[in-house]
């Protein structure tokens, strides 16, 4: 196991041991978060109050000893294909888009911090001014000192969603696990729960299914990379308290996509 360096101690401090009875099933995990997951009971923007729970949620993994990567949408701000429809070019739409996930990853990164949780934001496109720019090498210091490391930007290229930056992330990082948080949403369903009555729930699938089903777990280059790096994919409703930490913890929650 990849020892990290907590604030004082040599590497290795502050991680339970693995045969723990509340340790983590995963060392390190990519946490992919929607830009509506910020939105909290708002329609646009950002909710304090909701980004302050997050970071709560996420410093219960975080506590484990569990390194954290997470990868943020810029949903509740805009989409890059939406805009596009109006008439902006989608490579700059998708840009503007990008803009919006550096919004975000700094809300989090500052939530987390005043929660005690050092955060280092990598952003996919040169902001040096408020973020480092992505090294991955770097990015995985980061992650064995302790640190949480919020990627931004998505992928740094127009055409590709923040899916795609999670799973392609998550290979570069070589996560254990693809923790995808929902709001409001508990799973993988034949339809949408919330206007299908009759939907129906997975409690398992595999990557080929998610494929051949067309289930909108994430994007099919996502799903792809995903299903041919063999990276587990749990869904799960991240509006239940507990429901992350659980996750983290290996305990069935949600949906779970594997080979």
């Amino acid at each position: 196991m990849t020892g990290y360096r907590g604030a004082e101690g040599p590497l290795g401090a502050g991680r339970p041991p693995e045969d723990a009875p509340h340790a983590a099933k995963y060392r390190r995990v990519l946490l992919k978060l929607s830009g509506e997951a910020l939105l909290g009971d708002r329609k646009f923007g950002i909710s304090p109050q909701y980004v302050r729970y997050l970071a709560a949620e996420i410093g219960k993994v975080h506590a484990l000893g569990v390194e954290v990567a997470i990868v943020i949408g810029g949903g509740n701000f805009m989409r890059g294909a939406a805009v596009a429809e109006h008439g902006i070019e989608r490579a700059t739409a998708d840009y503007m888009g990008m803009l919006a996930m550096v919004i975000n990853a700094l809300a989090l990164q500052s939530a987390l911090e005043q929660s005690g949780v050092q955060t280092r934001v990598q952003s996919a496109i040169t902001i040096q001014d408020v973020a480092e720019p992505y090294i991955r090498r770097k990015a995985i210091r980061h992650l064995e000192k302790g640190r949480v490391v919020i990627f931004a930007a998505g992928t740094g290229n127009p055409f590709f969603t923040s899916d795609t930056a999670a799973a392609l992330r998550a290979a570069e990082i070589g996560a254990d696990v693809i923790l995808m948080g929902k709001n409001a949403v508990d799973g993988v369903y034949d339809a949408d729960p919330r206007t299908t009555k009759d939907a129906k729930k997975f409690e398992e699938l595999t990557h080929r299914e998610v494929l051949e089903k067309h289930l909108g777990v994430m994007d099919a280059t996502a799903a792809a990379l995903a299903a041919d790096r063999e990276t587990p994919i749990i869904v799960f409703d991240l509006s239940a308290p507990d429901a992350l930490l659980r996750a983290a913890k290996g305990e069935h929650v949600g949906t779970l996509v594997h080979s």
